[in-house]
């Protein structure tokens, strides 16, 4: 070829792109069916290997199938572990990184299995009533401690209830059901048995599981062995009145042979997340306190195991400590959250703390939430989910501070689709100057010359961070011509505690009402938002801030409020989260404070709603009932405002954990969006 035609050839080639690239479709709804992401990624001891839960959403059954893949880390080459179309959970690498354990329904029940890695085979290896959970290996590879829920004796009152017996062939009415505890119901549940966690270790060639603990307390993981392999310590709360004491846990250790169960760290607070040095000499835990307020930050600390002196690592860092490693006697690694990002960094035994990665990213391909997890080998390769503005998780591995992909799950979908741009921005509230950290996607073939509608979305919590984190239901948005605003307003945590408590006794209220409104501002100023189509959504607390805002402004052509909060008085006394909530968040109980309760309601304020309003709410849901949202939908129409109330059969909390369930969710507030969009 010659120079002229090979220049020719090069011009057409760059005209060719960007017609190439305007020519891919949006992100659609059906798209949303082919989406897949890594969790659970655990990297072998030896740093060979990684295993991980490939999350693949099911057409056919509208369900997310997990099934455990394994990658060589020196050739990238992954594979399938088991074949079938079973849920496969919570792997676990033996010491010797040749076993994997892990949890599976493939035998009909929910079962600890384990898998030869050399020897290419696996075993069912338990045979247990109840669902196990916090898998952890001894470290000499021969047992597997786990909790799993025992069920309570009954009751002197459920035993002296006298039950006659039906006649053979008789229908009788089911029951009653008697309700004595006082945390008796939970999101995604329903209704609880009367059970707890209780410890129990099993052989891992395979046996009967025994039991350690006993009693009606509160047992949590991880479970940490000790190197001697004859205990575990755990987090838990042993008094007798501990479901009145939510923030309140101490370490305890219990013997394996013995069962003997005893104290060794108290204190205020919250003791959690014991982790054992190599050498067994330090344990480092995790601390919260016991002041009720609505967050406070997680601290790292190390009991020396000799001398039982406890000292405070990373004390001025203004950020919370999740997920501690030992990686060597001297340093440990963990996560933590700052300005939307999650970052995972190293620390010393003196206090020096470098960031290794900031780009985790996780599971939660509905809205940009934080999340993401790691793992770490003996080698000191630390093995994470990896996630960016247009990608889900996959799997990455960071080694002598170089980062490389393993997988690239969704870029055999999302390559060949043009997705929304995430942009960065701050601006000033216009409350008290205070600095409000947002994001906005533009919609595909974006021109800022024009005008586009926009749509401010107000994230949960109300402390759930967002940030710069694939959103499927945020890019179908954007596919539909949206200009979509999102923020971490003030109560946001990744900021620091002072921020986070900003909102303390104040959500929702206009203090955080003052933060959209004021990116609204920020937004328009930008100069390409159509003034006459804003448009506001959120789910939970997102949804309790749409609710209020629509009472204090009529600014938006429609809301969009997804599951919630319209009354606080009939919340925290029916919904599942009453006892932290009344504690953490309220001056004090609703009967002493219902003036305060009622001012935070956005029923409070419905007199001034003209907005019209879509409601959209599961209708098991236990942490926003649904009875809140039929209370807002009644006082609407009985304003004869403009509303419809769209109710999920079967849906907890979690309204759009299924793929059919988020593409309604989105699907039915673009409808109503459409309907109130001017020209």
């Amino acid at each position: 070829m010659t120079p002229l035609l090979r220049l020719t050839a090069l011009w057409l080639f760059c005209l060719w792109l960007p017609l190439a690239q305007a020519e891919l479709p949006h992100f659609s709804a059906e798209d949303i069916f082919q989406l897949e992401h890594a969790s659970d990624v655990q990297i072998s001891p030896d740093g060979q290997h990684i295993v991980y839960v490939r999350n693949s959403n099911n057409i056919k059954q509208d369900n997310t199938l997990q099934r455990l893949w394994l990658v060589d880390t020196s050739t990238g080459q992954q594979w399938p572990l088991l074949d079938g179309e079973y849920q496969q959970r919570q792997p676990r690498w033996s010491p010797d990184s040749n076993r994997i354990a892990f949890i599976s329904d493939s035998s009909g029940s929910t079962q600890i299995h384990v898998h030869w890695l050399q020897q290419r085979r696996t075993s069912r290896i338990s045979n247990l009533e109840q669902s196990p959970s916090q898998l952890s290996w001894s470290p000499d590879g021969q047992h597997l401690a786990f909790l799993m829920d025992v069920a309570a004796e009954p009751s002197d009152f459920a035993r002296s209830v006298y039950r006659p017996t039906p006649p053979k062939g008789a229908e009788w009415a089911e029951q009653p059901t008697i309700i004595e505890r006082t945390y008796y119901q939970q999101d995604g549940r329903g209704l609880l048995t009367s059970s707890y966690a209780q410890i129990f270790v099993l052989p891992a060639d395979g046996g009967t599981a025994r039991q350690l603990t006993s009693g009606d307390y509160m047992h949590r993981g991880p479970l940490s062995w000790t190197p001697d392999n004859l205990s575990l310590v755990f987090s838990g709360n042993r008094s007798a009145d501990w479901e009145y004491h939510p923030r309140q846990s101490d370490l305890y250790q219990v013997a394996v042979q013995s069962g003997e169960v005893k104290e060794l760290l108290s204190g205020p607070g919250q003791h959690y997340h014991p982790t054992f040095s190599p050498d067994g000499l330090q344990l480092a835990f995790l601390h919260a306190s016991a002041e009720p307020v609505a967050y406070r930050n997680s601290k790292l600390n190390v009991l020396d195991m000799r001398s039982k002196k406890v000292e405070p690592l990373l004390a001025e860092l203004d950020r919370s400590v999740e997920t501690p490693v030992w990686q060597d006697n001297n340093h440990l690694v963990f996560k933590y959250e700052d300005r939307g990002l999650s970052k995972v960094a190293r620390v010393t035994l003196r206090n020096r703390m470098a960031d290794l990665v900031a780009d985790l990213s996780g599971a939660n391909s509905g809205r940009p939430y934080l999340s993401g997890m790691f793992s770490l080998s003996d080698k000191g390769q630390l093995a994470y989910t990896r996630g960016s503005a247009s990608r889900l998780a996959d799997v990455a591995m960071w080694q002598h501070g170089q980062v490389r992909n393993l997988t690239a799950l969704n870029d055999d979908l999302l390559a060949q689709r043009q997705l929304g741009e995430v942009h960065e921005f701050t601006y000033r509230s216009s409350l008290d100057d205070e600095e409000i950290h947002g994001w906005y996607i533009t919609p595909p073939g974006f021109d800022a010359s024009q005008k586009y509608p926009l749509i401010l979305e107000i994230h949960g919590g109300p402390h759930l961070p967002y940030g710069p984190h694939f959103s499927a239901e945020l890019q179908r948005y954007a596919a539909e011509g949206y200009v979509v605003f999102y923020n971490n307003y003030r109560g946001s945590i990744s900021y620091g505690e002072r921020f986070a408590l900003l909102l303390q006794n104040k959500y929702s209220s206009p203090d955080d009402f003052a933060d959209h409104m004021s990116g609204v501002d920020a937004m328009i100023a930008k100069g390409f938002i159509d003034e006459n189509n804003l448009f506001i959504a959120g789910g939970s607390a997102g949804g309790i801030a749409t609710a209020y805002a629509i009472g204090l402004t009529d600014r938006f052509n429609a809301a969009a409020a997804t599951n919630p909060v319209i009354n606080w008085v009939s919340k925290v006394l029916t919904a599942d989260s009453y006892m932290g909530q009344i504690q953490n968040q309220f001056p004090g109980m609703p009967w002493d404070h219902h003036e305060h309760y009622w001012q935070r309601s956005p029923l409070s304020l419905v007199g001034n709603v003209t907005t019209p309003t879509l409601l959209f709410t599961g209708e098991l849901d236990r942490r926003t009932p649904m009875a809140e949202t039929e209370q807002f939908y009644q006082a609407l129409k009985l304003r004869q405002v403009d509303t419809v109330m769209v109710r999920v059969p079967g849906a907890f909390h979690g309204v759009s954990n299924r793929p059919t369930r988020m593409i309604a969710k989105t699907e039915h507030a673009l409808a109503w969006f459409a309907r109130y969009r001017k020209e």
